[in-house]
C-alpha cells in the first residue's frame, strides 16, 4: 500500500504523461498544483512580482514543451518543476545584472562629456550627446542597431528580442554585445 506523498507522487507523474500527450486538462491540473508554491519561489529570488509572474509563465511553457522530457527515475514532478523554474529566475536575474552593468558602464565611458551651465548649456549639452548617439548608431551594422534600440530604448529583455525578432537567442546576445562595442568605438572617435 502507497504511502499519500508516493500516491500524490504518482498521480503528478500521470499528469506529466498526460501533458506530454498534448492533454490541456492536465497541463492546467499541475500548473494549479505546483504554481502556488514556485511563484513563492520564484518571488524570494527575484523580489519582484511582476518579474516572478513573467519567470513562472516562461517556466510553465518550458515544461508544457518538454513534459515529454520528464524523467521519473530521477526526480519527483515537483523537483523538476523547481529546477526549471529556478534556472528560469537565475537567468531573469542575469539579465538584470548585465543591463545594470551596461548601464553602469556608459554611464561611467560617457561621464566625460563636459557638464556646462546649469539649464540651457546643460539642454544643448544633451541635445549634442543625444545627436552623437543616434549618428554612432547610424554607423553600425542595421542588425546590431535593431538589436541595440530594443534593449536600451524599448527596454525589452534579450528573450523578447529574440522572440520579436525570430533569431536564436545566442544570436541576439552577440549582436547587442558587438553593436555596443563598436558603438563605444564610434563615439570615442568623435570625442
Amino acid at each position: 500500500m502507497s504511502t499519500g506523498k508516493e500516491a500524490e507522487r504518482e498521480f503528478d507523474v500521470q499528469l506529466l504523461a498526460r501533458t506530454a500527450a498534448g492533454d490541456e486538462a492536465s497541463f492546467a491540473a499541475l500548473y494549479d498544483r505546483f504554481a502556488p508554491g514556485l511563484f513563492s519561489m520564484i518571488v524570494k529570488m527575484t523580489h519582484d512580482e511582476k518579474e516572478a509572474e513573467d519567470v513562472l509563465q516562461e517556466g510553465f511553457a518550458h515544461i508544457w514543451r518538454r513534459a515529454a522530457g520528464y524523467d521519473a527515475a530521477r526526480s519527483s514532478p515537483f523537483t523538476w518543476a523547481v529546477m526549471i523554474l529556478r534556472n528560469k529566475a537565475i537567468d531573469r536575474l542575469r539579465v538584470r545584472q548585465r543591463q545594470e552593468r551596461t548601464l553602469e558602464k556608459a554611464t561611467v565611458e560617457f561621464a566625460h562629456f563636459a557638464e556646462a551651465d546649469e539649464v540651457s548649456a546643460g539642454e544643448a549639452g544633451r541635445r549634442d550627446d543625444g545627436a552623437q548617439v543616434r549618428a554612432a548608431l547610424a554607423q553600425i551594422p542595421e542588425e546590431q542597431k535593431c538589436a541595440v534600440e530594443l534593449a536600451f530604448f524599448s527596454g525589452l529583455t534579450h528573450e523578447q528580442i529574440a522572440a520579436q525578432l525570430e533569431t536564436p537567442l545566442g544570436t541576439i546576445k552577440a549582436r547587442i554585445r558587438r553593436g555596443l562595442l563598436k558603438l563605444r568605438d564610434v563615439l570615442k572617435e568623435v570625442a
